[in-house]
């Protein structure tokens, strides 16, 4: 029998041939840990077929669900993975509304080391064996204000591509993004 974890779907990105998605558990008291599903695949991205409902619709972000599980199975800094059931459809229980979603909003001193930055962004980089001794992958802050920029850092030496960059500030700490 698997374990059922009811979580609260806060990610669902592509990755490789598949999904990534993660969210915190849902608990009676207050939210409970980060979970990410994976695979038993090298890459550990979900298939369609493993995250699907029964209805063949796929989680959206802010959709409650129990997913099935086999065990914790935490690699190098992503502590929250869990090793999915795919013999088993996921059940979307309910979807949140933003008002609800406040309550899972987290307040870290510091996303990460801090230490560095790419040549055109801020804190944007960890070494491995940096974001290795972080206790989680995973968080969802409150972002005040962003500011999105587009430019073409190559222009100079004749590479027009152009990048879009976003900088916001989590307790005075300065991050520019990819």
């Amino acid at each position: 029998m698997p374990i059922v974890k009811r979580i609260l779907c806060l990610a669902n990105s592509k990755k490789m041939s598949g999904r990534c998605v993660a969210g915190r558990e849902v608990l009676d008291t207050a939210p409970g840990p980060w979970i990410r599903p994976v695979s038993a695949r090298p890459t550990e991205e979900v298939s369609e077929d493993e995250r699907q409902y029964q209805d063949g619709s796929d989680p959206r972000v802010l959709d409650v669900i129990d997913v099935p599980l086999i065990r914790h199975q935490p690699h190098a800094c992503q502590t929250e993975n869990w090793l999915l059931d795919p013999g088993y459809y996921w059940t979307k229980v309910r979807q949140v509304g933003w008002a609800e979603l406040q309550r899972y909003v987290e307040n870290p001193a510091t996303l990460w080391t801090n230490t560095r930055s790419t040549y055109n962004g801020a804190n944007d980089e960890i070494l491995q064996a940096d974001a290795d001794a972080l206790p989680n992958s995973l968080v969802l802050i409150r972002i005040p204000s962003l500011e999105l920029r587009v430019f073409a850092p190559g222009a100079a030496f004749g590479n027009p591509k152009r990048r879009v960059q976003a900088k916001d500030t989590l307790n005075k700490s300065a991050f520019y993004w990819k």
